[in-house]
């Protein structure tokens, strides 16, 4: 049987980096994986650019049933850290809009790094491997794996969500997690796009393609949130990163509030036109919306828009403006695991610590990453959660024992 002082099951950026760096702590760590592909899901990420973090990253960008579970590991490990960890490898990056940071290059470069972190800390990788059985082993664990047994006194379970089972998503972190006796928050896809009834929707399919500028509300009071993006228009509803940054807090049977021209006064841009002119309604809002969008909106409303504005009551152009600036839309449901980019919801926080990420049901036991209920915002922030999450597991593990 193979003995080492942590074993880490998940090669994905959480489980890269806290292998890494318990390896340079000075501690034996064997990392597991069942896919046969490394770290996928940044490989993909960011169009293939991975977007690894952003520089204004906190708290209030994520989402929780405990919202201040995450701030002891992201004030201890910043964007700033991960920046100098780049540099150190002489990974050129560059910043988008949103502080959203890019590498120049591709993915591959930020997974050789890590694997080059792990080198360093003489992390041995099993590769494709499964898992079988963990079970208790006195103070420590037994790992049943298809490459043997395997006995350590620490365990860190960093085996992401169910998000995008295509390239190795699974469920086993949350069953080992109910196995220790662990509560889980109800997981759901999240930054992901929102689909309409069919029969809901046929006005709009045909305007699939079509992108404008909105701000998307969903949700009230405490619970209330608000994205300013671009919302895209598919064949069965809406995505776009507005849509995705507010799938995180719609649930189904709630409505969406959409302004879709939220930098123009549409009342106002209306009756000035009306003033003295012959022009028309789909002419005023062809200069500030997609023409097909504009005129679709237009066709769903009855009235006389072939006539010019000055011909129309003044209570019909109010109303036109403020439809806009008002659309409520109720999605029947989301794309699913399949499409999003992170699961929301997981291992309750309320029965980790937020310092270490060590459960307090079973010592010994870690969780980390998007196994664990935080969910950021898209942009960079649920990579920043990996790494912040994986330093302060590695970090709580110490020295292994001379």
């Amino acid at each position: 049987m193979s003995t080492f002082d942590a074993v880490v099951i998940g090669a994905g950026a959480a489980g890269l980096l806290a292998a890494a760096r318990a390896g340079q702590h000075g501690l034996r760590v064997l990392l597991v994986d069942h896919a046969a592909r490394l770290a996928e899901k940044i490989r993909i990420s960011g169009g293939g650019r991975c977007n690894f973090t952003n520089r204004d990253v906190g708290p209030a960008n994520f989402v929780s049933a405990n919202p201040d579970f995450c701030r002891s590991a992201l004030a201890r490990y910043a964007p700033r850290d991960f920046i100098a960890l780049l540099e150190r490898h002489g990974i050129a990056w560059h910043e988008k809009h949103k502080g959203q940071l890019f590498c120049d290059g591709s993915s591959g470069d930020v997974i050789d790094m890590l694997v080059r972190e792990c080198d360093r800390g003489a992390v041995e990788r099993w590769q494709p491997c499964t898992v079988e059985a963990v079970a208790d082993d006195g103070p420590g664990f037994r790992l049943e794996t298809d490459r043997g047994a395997v006995r350590a006194p620490r365990l860190v379970i960093a085996t992401g969500g169910l998000s995008i089972p295509q390239i190795g998503a699974s469920d086993f972190g949350y069953r080992i997690a109910r196995q220790y006796g662990h509560r889980i928050v109800e997981t759901r896809p999240a930054l992901v796009a929102l689909t309409v009834a069919p029969a809901e929707w046929a006005a709009w399919s045909g305007l699939s393609g079509v992108s404008l500028p909105v701000v998307v509300e969903a949700g009230t009071g405490r619970s209330r949130a608000r994205f300013e993006d671009d919302l895209l228009i598919t064949h069965r509803g809406l995505s776009g990163p507005a849509i995705l940054q507010v799938s995180t807090h719609w649930r189904p049977g709630t409505t969406l509030r959409i302004d879709c021209a939220p930098a123009v006064d549409l009342r106002g841009a209306l009756h000035a036109a009306k003033a003295g002119s012959q022009r028309h309604a789909a002419a005023v809002l062809d200069e500030h919306l997609p023409r097909r969008f504009a005129d679709a909106w237009l066709a769903a409303r009855p009235s006389r828009w072939e006539r010019p504005l000055r011909e129309l009551p003044d209570r019909t152009l109010d109303a036109l403006a403020d439809s806009l600036h008002a659309w409520t839309v109720v999605p029947n449901g989301t794309e699913g695991y399949r499409k999003a980019e992170v699961t929301a919801g997981g291992v309750d926080t309320r029965d980790l610590d937020s310092r270490s990420l060590e459960s307090r049901i079973r010592p010994g036991l870690f969780f980390i990453g998007e196994v664990v209920d935080v969910t950021g915002w898209l942009g960079g922030y649920n990579f920043q959660w990996a790494w912040a999450s994986a330093v302060a597991c590695a970090d709580s593990l110490g020295v292994a024992p001379t």
